[in-house]
């Protein structure tokens, strides 16, 4: 009961299907935690992505890399990670890394830039990390950066609507404000298979 609980307080009002051609082509997401990622949201995380995508996988936790770290911040390079992930998957996939560790990369002008998430635009492979993430409500947070990497996986820019989910955070933490995709970045999801309301 308490799980059914956590999983319908953490799942946003947002029904999404992912496709790559026609329909009856799914795309496989993988969600792939990290060792330090605590397994009991992974799982969450998992149900909550399996809900909206049926032709999702859950693998084992493995070690991040250790040539992602930088030990002059004691983070981890997201962009070393995706690429990393990126050998895992395929065409057919999009792999979902899931870390508690601090991640960052390189922002303008700035070589090491702190951030909640990082993904390929477009591509296969993003990474969503949950130390800058809100302990009061970092169960929906966590999902709606999820949600903000898989759009740039799927070719989507930061947006400029401040409660569209793919909103930039700019080095602050604006997720509570945000409440769904707007239009622009809904149609452009839905033009690529996605299923939204």
């Amino acid at each position: 009961m308490k799980k059914k609980l956590l999983a319908c307080l953490f799942l946003p009002l947002l029904i999404i299907s992912f496709s790559c051609g026609s329909p009856s082509a799914k795309r496989v997401i993988i969600v792939q935690p990290f060792a330090d990622f605590p397994p009991s949201i992974a799982t969450i995380v998992y149900n909550n992505i399996k809900e909206i995508n049926p032709h999702t996988i859950l693998k084992k936790a493995i070690s991040l890399p250790r040539f992602a770290y930088y030990p002059k911040r004691n983070r981890y390079r997201a962009d070393s990670i995706i690429n990393y992930l990126n050998n895992f998957g395929s065409a057919d996939t999009i792999i979902i890394g899931l870390t508690g560790k601090d991640i960052s990369t390189n922002k303008g002008n700035i070589p090491d830039w702190g951030v909640m998430g990082l993904g390929f635009q477009p591509g296969n492979s993003c990474v969503v990390s949950a130390y800058r993430l809100s302990k009061l409500n970092r169960l929906n947070q966590l999902y709606k950066v999820a949600l903000h990497e898989l759009g740039h996986t799927q070719g989507l820019s930061h947006c400029i609507v401040k409660t569209c989910l793919m909103r930039d955070a700019k080095g602050g933490n604006h997720l509570n404000e945000e409440t769904d995709f707007c239009s622009s970045c809904k149609a452009y999801l839905k033009n690529k298979g996605w299923k939204l309301r």
